[in-house]
């Protein structure tokens, strides 16, 4: 089947208000993961795939990634990385091939960001079943409210666009994000985002992370390094729900 060449899809799939965005890209996605989605969305373009039927295989990647975490032994960590990064790609692909496709569309961006809530949270308990020596111990609980943690996080942000569209005004901008009534709480927000704790809990770190922890685990015995990782991750949930919705009264998102 003909299609375009990779050189014609790129120009397309990936423009510049894409690929320069600074909050809207994952930094795997700019090092690496953008340098690969090209070719898989240019093998999509000759089939009759859809692009939300990507998201939709994409989705199904991330919530497996959290099933497989969940099990026993090093290679399930391993396991359960590798299908992060096949989420990680087909998150990419998915907005390519719709814009090449011209097939973008509303129920697209809803099922991406689904995907995102459904990849972290299960991950999360993932994690937490993982760190149980007995199911369901404290650690069980600790998975899922780190996971109630990160759904919380995304919805503070999303809630923003929902609350301006509701007052008849237009989506923010990032250039709002970075604008705070307080040169104090200005300061703060870049010191956290230097440290950035707050990407412990998410996807694709927290898969490698988990990678780490496990091979500890295997060295040493036991589920120490696992079990730190848990209580870790639902410390810095707590701690970034917190501060993210402190982050957002006192920006110009809202306003």
């Amino acid at each position: 089947m003909s299609g375009p060449s990779v050189i014609e899809l790129r120009a397309v799939a990936q423009p510049q208000t894409t690929m320069g965005r600074n909050s809207g890209e994952h930094w795997a996605g700019a090092l690496y993961m953008r340098k690969l989605s090209i070719y898989v969305t240019w093998a999509l373009a000759r089939t009759a795939i859809t692009p939300n039927q990507v998201t939709g295989l994409m989705i199904l990647s991330g919530v497996l990634a959290g099933v497989v975490l969940a099990l026993p032994g090093l290679w399930a960590a391993v396991a359960a990385a590798v299908l992060i990064q096949v989420y990680l790609l087909l998150d990419c692909s998915d907005g390519e091939l719709a814009r090449w496709t011209h097939r973008t569309s509303i129920t697209g961006v809803y099922l991406d960001r689904v995907g995102h809530y459904f990849a972290e949270a299960a991950l999360l308990i993932g994690l937490g079943f993982r760190a149980s020596a007995t199911l369901p111990d404290w650690y069980t609980v600790l998975g899922v409210a780190a996971a109630l943690g990160a759904i919380l996080i995304k919805s503070e942000t999303d809630l923003v666009d929902v609350a301006r569209a509701r007052s008849g005004l237009t989506a923010t901008t990032e250039a709002a994000a970075e604008q705070f009534q307080s040169r104090r709480l200005g300061a703060a927000r870049k010191v956290a985002a230097a440290l950035r704790f707050h990407r412990v809990i998410q996807a694709v770190e927290l898969s490698l992370i988990a990678v780490v922890a496990a091979v500890w685990d295997a060295v040493a015995g036991g589920l120490t390094a696992t079990q730190v990782l848990t209580v870790a991750c639902v410390l810095f949930a707590g701690l970034q729900t917190v501060l993210h919705l402190v982050s957002i009264l006192a920006s110009r998102r809202l306003a």
